[in-house]
């Protein structure tokens, strides 16, 4: 395994290899940002800095040749003794450090997206088409990043798709969730090196009630799950949507979010040998027999650990494919 940390400023790019003692690659699908954390001894006769870094510098991270991960640097701190650590975030970070207030009339989401990136100078690579036109977002004091949550929020509730925002070589993307094709296999004496796991009904619901219209024509639709009713008893969801004026799109957000909530949350954590593709929404195949793990699994946490010469990974799991979701609240 080689690894090439490069810091770049002013145009000049500077290999870090040799003063790099570890590196921490992570990220959350929640979160939406991937970090870069570097250690680095660095100095040469102890008294003086061998590469002078600060903040606002662009750090790019190879392994074999290949690009994991390219990023700003947000925070740098150096000790009396040559220490010093970095933390870069990736072109994620501004949908984050931006706010914004503002009225969208008649756009999906993809063209949100597209139009607030473009106003704030953020690079963009493919956005999907997310098809549902939005009647009407308006957001006040809000993040780039809650504003096209609540977009893509919306859409999801009426066309049951689902889109997620990711950077990639210095370009935000928008694509479309589909079911993980592929799932890498980490099991008991092959790969796998620790593993927990737990169950909870704490998020379950097994009945939701919608009203929709306005005041003076409410349209409400009850739907119930009988089977997880039997099960676990009645636990209802309520929402109200200013959106769903009509009958069936009452009825259709009910369907929905019946699907949504009627899962039970399982959620494991495992340590195991680095691989570089799994990271935050990826699925992974584990078997594990003291916990029972057997089957696919999303990583909805990841934090890859490079020393040494040695890549290992932490990850959470969960048996839902989750993304980061926002309620739309139209200001009084």
């Amino acid at each position: 395994m080689a690894i090439s940390v490069q810091y770049i400023a002013n145009g000049k790019t500077t290999h870090l290899e040799e003063i790099v003692t570890s590196v921490i690659w992570s990220g959350s699908v929640m979160d939406g940002i991937r970090k870069l954390e570097v250690s680095l001894a660095n100095t040469v006769d102890g008294r003086k800095r061998a590469v002078s870094i600060r903040e606002g510098g662009e750090i790019r991270f190879y392994k074999d040749n290949k690009e994991l991960f390219r990023g700003i640097v947000f925070l740098y701190d150096i000790r009396a003794n040559g220490e010093q650590s970095i933390t870069a975030y990736d072109e994620f970070v501004y949908l984050t450090k931006n706010q914004e207030s503002r009225k969208f009339t008649g756009m999906t989401a993809s063209q949100i997206m597209k139009r607030l990136c473009s106003d704030f100078d953020i690079p963009v690579g493919t956005i999907a088409n997310t098809g549902y036109v939005i009647p009407k977002l308006i957001m006040e004091d809000r993040s780039l990043k809650e504003i096209i949550v609540t977009a893509l929020t919306l859409t999801k509730k009426q066309t049951g798709k689902r889109f997620f925002v990711y950077s990639q070589n210095g370009r935000m993307y928008l694509s479309e969730r589909k079911t993980m094709a592929r799932k890498w296999i980490i099991e008991n004496g092959v790969n796998l090196i620790d593993a927990s796991y737990s169950v909870s009904m704490e998020d379950l619901r097994t009945q939701v009630k919608v009203i929709g219209g306005d005041e003076k024509n409410p349209i409400i639709s009850t739907l119930k799950n009988n089977t997880l009713t039997k099960l676990y008893g009645t636990m209802q969801h309520i929402e109200e949507s200013s959106e769903a004026k009509t009958k069936s799109q009452v009825e259709q957000l009910a369907k929905q979010l019946l699907k949504d909530l009627g899962n039970l949350s399982d959620e494991a954590s495992i340590e195991a040998i680095g691989i570089d593709d799994v990271v935050a929404g990826s699925a992974v195949y584990v078997i594990e027999a003291m916990t029972g793990l057997k089957g696919g699994y999303y990583v909805s946490t990841d934090s890859h650990r490079f020393e040494g010469g040695n890549h290992t990974m932490s990850l959470t799991l969960t048996a839902t494919d989750e993304l980061p979701e926002l309620e739309y609240q139209p200001p009084a």
